[in-house]
């Protein structure tokens, strides 16, 4: 009798970035992917191309995330993990009402986590002892707070809470953990002066790639312990 074919790893936010690279890190392993996208990028075509499920998503109404949830359960009765990697960076600014900024913030970074965990639990139960996983991407300001940002760090504080509260939820099928990355990679357009400013705002002077994060989720995956926690990967940055 053949292997089972493996359960998808659900990845938010997958058409850029982290989120791209995690989709085809999985995907060369012959790990099953689904993606969801906001905005359909060059990279999407890529993914699709590539074997993964790419389900366009709009995570600016909880009707909108109940609906891509709906359409999760229709490609598959299982997963293996689900990945909250879509964000969104918003400062307070004279040119948007302070209450459309919170809840910009609390939309995608409280309301779709939550919504989509409780909506997929049953697609994450019933495959053994810590067989699958939630894992949230936060932030290394939930601890140290943003004076130019403070929606934003407030809604990913919230999104560190609710890590412990699904670890204690979920367990012992589900193990739940968080990421909380400061500067991991650099955006085409930054020039050679801010880089410097962001790489001499950590301990360790660099800008670690993707592989870093990926390496970090490969190994909380493969645990069978670990849950309830908050993974720092921020170069030391809250030491300085």
């Amino acid at each position: 009798m053949g292997q089972a074919k493996p359960l998808p790893i659900l990845i938010t936010g997958g058409g850029r970035r982290i989120g791209l690279a995690l989709a085809h890190h999985f995907l060369n392993l012959h790990q099953p992917v689904i993606v969801s996208y906001r905005t359909k990028y060059p990279a999407i075509e890529t993914l699709c191309e590539a074997g993964a499920t790419c389900i366009q998503a709009d995570f600016s109404s909880d009707e909108g995330i109940l609906a891509f949830a709906d359409q999760v359960k229709a490609e598959t009765t299982g997963l293996r993990a689900i990945i909250h990697n879509a964000s969104a960076w918003m400062a307070e600014s004279p040119e948007h009402p302070l209450s459309d900024t919170l809840s910009c913030m609390l939309q995608i970074h409280v309301h779709a986590p939550y919504l989509l965990n409780h909506a997929l639990q049953g697609l994450l139960r019933g495959h053994g002892h810590a067989a699958s996983d939630i894992i949230h991407f936060t932030d290394y300001v939930v601890e140290r707070g943003s004076d130019k940002h403070i929606a934003y760090a407030a809604s990913k504080a919230a999104l560190d809470n609710m890590t412990r509260s699904f670890a204690r939820k979920l367990a012992p099928e589900v193990k739940v953990n968080a990421i909380a990355p400061s500067l991991i990679m650099f955006n085409e357009h930054d020039d050679a002066d801010y880089r410097q400013k962001a790489l001499n705002k950590s301990l360790m002077k660099i800008a670690p790639g993707e592989k870093e994060v990926i390496d970090l989720i490969d190994y909380i995956l493969t645990s069978c312990y670990v849950t309830g926690r908050s993974f720092g990967v921020d170069g030391g940055r809250p030491l300085r």
